[in-house]
């Protein structure tokens, strides 16, 4: 009902860009390396959700959301991430409560035992409520993009691709890299075009 209410009520507007991961994939090697992060999970999503909340800082307006009945935009001055999880009992998504005020070993921390909770099924209906922003990763699929729906209190939601092997240039020469795709679906009522566009462009 959530999901159709807002498919149908939020004007959403989806872009894409390709991105050239190569560095992202060495950084999370080497964070893995760390001596502080090695009793957590380290993987591309984390340094993705890092990048989501530095972005934010510059366009706050897509941490707000539109008050139909108010008819004006509401802005959120705290961050609780959603990062939907697919579990036995169909998709969740939990949020990670400020978190823009965590380190990154906090915040790698959160998304770990966010993540096995909800594959275990025990998330609770707290950890799911007052979301302002959320990442869909259908990389783990092993699918390239998506159009995702905004969850309903939100203003965008950013779906996370596979990471490939694929042919680059750089300096005019064909080399492999690898490479990923970002959409972003957002809220045209209180997030128009050139805002969205900025956030995606800044988290690439």
């Amino acid at each position: 009902q959530a999901m159709s209410q807002s498919a149908f009520t939020s004007p959403h507007v989806t872009e894409w860009v390709t991105v050239d991961v190569t560095a992202t994939m060495q950084l999370v090697e080497r964070l893995k390396a760390r001596r502080e992060l090695r009793e957590v999970k380290v993987s591309p999503l984390l340094v993705l959700a890092r990048a989501v909340l530095l972005a934010m800082r510059r366009t706050p307006e897509i941490n707000s959301f539109w008050d139909d009945a108010a008819q004006e935009v509401v802005y959120k001055h705290y961050v609780n991430l959603g990062i939907a999880a697919a579990t036995p009992r169909g998709l969740v998504v939990p949020n990670v409560k400020d978190a823009d005020s965590l380190s990154l070993v906090e915040l790698a921390t959160e998304l770990g035992e966010l993540t096995a909770t909800a594959r275990q099924g025990k998330t609770q209906p707290a950890d799911m409520a007052e979301g302002t922003f959320t990442i869909t990763n259908v990389g783990v699929f092993g699918v390239d993009a998506g159009t995702p729906i905004i969850n309903p209190g939100e203003s965008a939601i950013l779906c996370f691709g596979a990471v490939r092997k694929m042919p680059w240039v750089v300096d005019d020469e064909v080399v492999v890299r690898q490479v990923t795709q970002l959409s972003l679906s957002f809220d045209h009522r209180n997030v128009d075009g050139a805002l969205g566009s900025q956030f995606l462009s800044d988290i690439a």
